[in-house]
């Protein structure tokens, strides 16, 4: 098992994990491990790319056909001179 230490917590945060793990029953070390896992496993939604993502912003703006995939074209840098 893995140790984490966390250092300079605000005293009024340290009151109110043990109040926490006292109404849950629990040590404080048993609460904070409870929080931490509970918050990753509600970040462990399937996230798409960044493409399926403005993908999605634009769902409803009336598109008719497909979009092209551009793998495999060459990337040209923008030019700003007349």
């Amino acid at each position: 098992m893995a140790q984490l230490v966390v250092r300079n917590i605000e005293n009024a945060v340290k009151v109110r994990l043990q109040r926490r793990a006292r109404r849950h029953g629990r040590s404080m070390e048993e609460e904070a491990r409870d929080i931490l896992r509970n918050a990753v496993n509600k970040e462990d939604v399937q996230v798409g790319g960044l493409g399926t993502e403005i993908s999605a912003l634009f769902a409803k703006a009336g598109l008719d056909s497909d979009i092209q995939e551009l793998r495999g074209h060459e990337i040209k840098p923008a030019s700003f001179e007349p």
